[in-house]
């Protein structure tokens, strides 16, 4: 599983894993929208894009989980799909969703905002990146 969730006391973390600073930045958002509802019933119908200037790679990290949350409170949308792009310290992106069905998507929960608690992009030793943040539920 290239994403995954992780406990902490109250707030839920987030994982993302991949290849590339960029796979992991766009597993980490499919964990952000696992913890309200399953991805896989999102739909791809709207395309949402998303810029980001940071000082480094971890706020340019939690900068974009705060934009996704943005984005899903004030457009009522969840997203499925993402596709990222890093320059150093900035990022192009897009967030492909749908507005949000309470039947279909049965939202568990709000996400109020990610923070720094955990926060970490790094490189394993075995060549995957990783991108993670605790997330205020």
């Amino acid at each position: 599983m290239p994403w995954e969730h992780f406990q902490h006391m109250a707030d839920i973390g987030i994982r993302g894993i991949g290849e590339t600073p960029e796979e992991a930045f766009a597993e980490a958002a499919l964990a952000l929208t696992a913890v309200i509802t399953d991805p896989a019933k999102v739909a791809p119908r709207e395309a949402v894009p998303i810029e980001g200037k940071a000082p480094d790679r971890e706020f340019l990290f939690l900068d974009w989980i705060n934009a996704l949350i943005y984005e899903m409170a004030t457009r009522h949308m969840l997203f499925g799909r993402f596709e990222v792009t890093l320059d150093g310290n900035r990022l192009e992106a897009r967030a492909w969703g749908e507005p949000v069905d309470r039947a279909r998507h049965q939202p568990a929960v709000e996400i109020k905002g990610a923070t720094l608690t955990e926060l970490k992009v790094y490189r394993r030793e075995d060549g995957q990146w990783v991108a993670q943040c605790v997330v205020d539920v």
